[in-house]
């Protein structure tokens, strides 16, 4: 199985690295913001540079979907893996157009109210996970997999 795992830096990117018994065997490749902690963290790991800020930022969200499209189109993952935050976003919905199967985990710290990104990919997501049971109010159809660190 070949996984996409894409995520920010900082917690997003850290969230991502705990499920390391998840991944650590498969065939992988990141998607992530060249910052410092992302570089090395994922020294040894393949990866793909993408364009930040991306919180509400339209140029970014262009050039992500332009990435996103190239490195789904040359990478051919099964499952696409996030946690979050905006540069999920084209990866999930082009992942749906290529047929890829998507897993969001809404973040630990999100207990009664959803996220921007865990909004806009709800839809697209085969499989949306929350932490806390509240959340389910917010999205039913969620799988409460309880904390995950």
């Amino acid at each position: 199985m070949k996984i996409c795992l894409v995520g920010s830096s900082g917690g997003h990117l850290t969230h991502l690295s705990l499920l390391k018994d998840l991944w650590k065997d498969e065939d992988r490749f990141w998607v992530t913001f060249d910052k410092e902690d992302a570089r090395s963290l994922l020294r040894d790991e393949k990866r793909y540079k993408c364009f930040f800020p991306t919180n509400r930022n339209i140029k970014n969200l262009i050039r992500n979907t332009w990435l996103a499209f190239k490195v789904l189109r040359k990478e051919k993952p099964d499952i696409i893996i996030s946690s979050g935050a905006a540069v999920a976003v084209p990866f999930f919905y082009l992942g749906k157009i290529f047929r890829i199967k998507t897993v969001y985990i809404e973040v630990f710290d999100r207990i009664d109210k959803p996220t921007l990104t865990g909004r806009l990919v709800y839809p697209v997501s085969d499989l949306f996970i929350v932490q806390w049971g509240s959340m389910k109010k917010v999205y039913p159809k969620a799988k409460d997999l309880g904390g995950i660190f």
